[in-house]
């Protein structure tokens, strides 16, 4: 039997409290010249840690690999222009999920610090520094993809 997909949505105060918490792992590593954030999702994170480390130069990588939460291939929409082979910069994603995009991210940038603020299971070995782990099963609603709407108990989404 396949394991039914888990919900875990993100406020708004838990995405800014886990994004600090992610500056603060990568403080030490740095200091960092520039920031990649990863389109879309790395956007809200970048910002929060470009604010946080005083970085101001934030380039993004235009990625797209997802499609109504299936994910198909990684297709490279706009690489990074600033940050050379990746040497003293940060990449920063919401999410590693299976770890395609870090893949291509990490060919594209071989010498960048890949930072995210969730991980799973098939896509942690490829990110140096992560906050969270979740299980593979779970889908991660990020505030931007959610509105304000009754849930039911959890007991009712097993039937």
């Amino acid at each position: 039997m396949e394991p039914s997909i888990k919900s875990f949505p993100v406020s708004w105060e838990e995405l800014h409290r886990t994004s600090k918490a992610l500056a603060w792992r990568v403080l030490e590593i740095g200091p960092f010249e520039g920031i990649v954030a990863v389109t879309r999702g790395g956007l809200v994170p970048a910002a929060i840690i470009a604010r946080e480390l005083e970085i101001r130069l934030i380039d993004t990588a235009c990625l797209a690999s997802y499609h109504d939460k299936s994910q198909n291939e990684v297709q490279i929409l706009k690489p990074p222009h600033s940050a050379g082979d990746g040497t003293g910069w940060l990449i920063v994603d919401d999410l590693v999920d299976t770890g395609e995009t870090g893949k291509v991210l990490c060919q594209l940038l071989p010498k960048a610090h890949f930072a995210t603020v969730y991980a799973k299971p098939l896509g942690r070995s490829i990110v140096d520094t992560f906050v969270t782990e979740v299980s593979q099963n779970t889908w991660i609603y990020f505030p931007w993809d959610l509105e304000p709407q009754p849930s039911p108990p959890i007991i009712g989404m097993n039937k």
